[in-house]
């Protein structure tokens, strides 16, 4: 138990600059602490103590404002930056070095009563406000922009922007590894399509005014 709970307070030192001392995280953190409670929840709920594992996630939620379903996996040193507004589903699966930043879903689209969350792999980033939806998985050590609504599967070492997301790369050999999620330094893939568009039209309207000079000769 120390040398996870080790574990996680150096991870906070490494993701969150802000962190100052021991005590700070273990006493300032919200989402350390909705990561414990939650540890007290998914056991009671694997040994059928479910009503009591609602409950106290609950209670996690009032006090965090992070709602993590007891049934949901969690890996090691997952870290969650500021929390407010996070919210874990049922079925959701986080692998190990996993960074939330607050305001991120990652929920479900079905109202079955089967695997409906997210899987998430080894060392993700996912960005403020983002919304992951459905049982897509999200490959290790790829990067999700904040805001943008996933709804597509993604590969590893990728990053990805936007409603719904897309990756930033044009082509296999981008690799976004040294941007994390510095939003001025990424691709847009919208922006890059329409910047297409508009290179298109010009040509063909070049193209017109072309044609329509070469009639106005003929006539005359």
């Amino acid at each position: 138990m120390f040398k996870t709970l080790k574990e996680d307070i150096e991870s906070v030192y490494e993701r969150d600059p802000a962190a100052r001392n021991a005590l700070e995280v273990i006493t300032c953190y919200p989402g350390l602490h909705a990561v414990y409670i939650h540890k007290i929840s998914h056991f009671l709920w694997t040994h059928k103590c479910k009503l009591f594992a609602r409950l106290i996630s609950q209670v996690s939620r009032f006090l965090t404002g992070i709602e993590i379903h007891p049934g949901a996996k969690i890996g090691r040193r997952f870290f969650i930056d500021h929390g407010m507004g996070v919210v874990i589903g049922e079925t959701a699966e986080i692998g190990d070095d996993v960074t939330l930043y607050h305001g991120v879903t990652l929920g479900g689209t079905s109202w079955k009563k089967e695997k409906r969350h997210p899987t998430i792999g080894d060392r993700v980033i996912i960005g403020t406000g983002a919304k992951i939806l459905g049982p897509l998985t999200i490959e290790h050590d790829s990067k999700v922009g904040a805001n943008s609504v996933v709804v597509n599967a993604v590969p590893a070492h990728s990053t990805v922007v936007g409603i719904p997301a897309k990756s930033t790369k044009r082509d296999e050999s981008e690799v976004h590894d040294n941007i994390d999620l510095e939003h001025n330094r990424l691709f847009d893939p919208a922006f890059y399509e329409i910047s297409l568009l508009k290179a298109k039209i010009s040509e063909l309207e070049d193209r017109i005014q072309e044609i329509e000079t070469g009639q106005s000769k003929n006539r005359q």
